[in-house]
């Protein structure tokens, strides 16, 4: 590469939260993640606009998760460069793209068994419907491993770090070691103040991997992530601050397993507290945030731990075929 490829975050709010996207400026402009669909026209275009470019010229749509803040826009996205861009996302989180339904099923699967809502799945149906711009089927399905030319000199690198998903990858601009991660790097959380993921140990794997293998030299994250003291991460970390960003995640990681393993050891109880079946944890943790919010990333997790411990116990997760980050999962 004979020179550095500018990246530009793109912000649309949405709630709590801000949406972040991020602008390529490559030979093949790409946009990383999508935000919901309000985010193309209303984020996003204005955003590139003010850059002196076009959402038309959009070639490429890179999604690192397929959770509905990052995959929610990607039909309208789509649908404004003239149905042009090439759509990527790995095909472990490809069902939350073709089907709004998939985000229901997550929902009820997961979190959904502890947030005792008896409207639960009504209102996870009705925010797919609403901020899903379109169900659509990929342009191309990754596993990591592959190499995307985005025009001229300029490559991208697909590295698979499940863990927050089981499709969660991170992409590399190669040669400049710029990083996009989506939600992979939580370190303390965002907004709800808990790291999400849904399978613990390959989140961890993943945060090594980044931190041995890729050695970010600049790192995109999906929110601005929290340190201890709730002050937040930018979304643009330097390779100081991501290495940061990456110990304390493993660290945050560290001390939510123990607190796991020692509850679900002594056995999970049915309670009142809001925290239940994982109330033990969470005073352990001295966690005190509203495990009701959305995305609820505290019983996302805990229902994490809750799974790899039901496999270990039961020796089945012999059977398993782990995922190996940077590459496809083992046969």
């Amino acid at each position: 590469m004979t020179h550095a490829v500018p990246v530009h975050p793109l912000v649309s709010p949405w709630g709590r939260f801000g949406l972040y996207s991020f602008f390529v400026d490559a030979p093949e402009p790409a946009i990383v993640d999508t935000g919901i669909g309000s985010s193309p026209a209303e984020g996003m275009a204005p955003a590139l606009e003010a850059l002196g470019r076009r959402i038309e010229d959009v070639r490429w749509i890179l999604l690192t998760h397929g959770h509905i803040d990052h995959v929610g826009g990607a039909h309208a996205l789509w649908e404004l460069t003239g149905r042009r861009a090439q759509v990527v996302i790995h095909e472990a989180d490809a069902p939350m793209l073709r089907s709004r339904r998939a985000h229901v099923e997550e929902y009820l699967a997961g979190r959904g068994r502890y947030l005792g809502d008896p409207e639960g799945e009504a209102k996870v149906t009705a925010a797919a419907n609403a901020v899903i711009s379109g169900e659509m089927e990929p342009t191309l399905l990754v596993r990591g491993g592959e190499t995307l030319s985005l025009g001229g000199d300029v490559t991208v690198s697909v590295h698979s770090i499940p863990g927050h998903t089981p499709g969660s990858v991170a992409y590399v601009v190669d040669g400049q070691r710029s990083v996009f991660v989506g939600d992979s790097v939580q370190v303390h959380g965002a907004a709800n103040g808990f790291p999400g993921y849904t399978d613990p140990v390959a989140y961890r794997a993943g945060l090594e991997y980044l931190r041995d293998e890729v050695r970010p030299r600049h790192l995109y994250l999906g929110h601005p992530y929290r340190r201890a003291d709730g002050t937040p991460y930018g979304v643009e970390l330097d390779a100081e601050q991501a290495r940061e960003a990456i110990e304390q995640s493993l660290a945050v990681e560290g001390r939510v397993a123990s607190a796991a393993r020692g509850c679900l050891e002594a056995g999970p109880e049915e309670t009142d507290s809001p925290y239940s079946p994982f109330a033990r944890a969470a005073e352990e943790l001295g966690y005190t945030g509203d495990p009701t919010l959305e995305p609820s990333p505290f019983f996302t997790s805990m229902h994490g731990y809750r799974t790899r411990h039901h496999q270990n116990s039961s020796r089945t997760v012999l059977g398993d075929a782990p995922q190996t980050p940077g590459g496809a999962a083992h046969p």
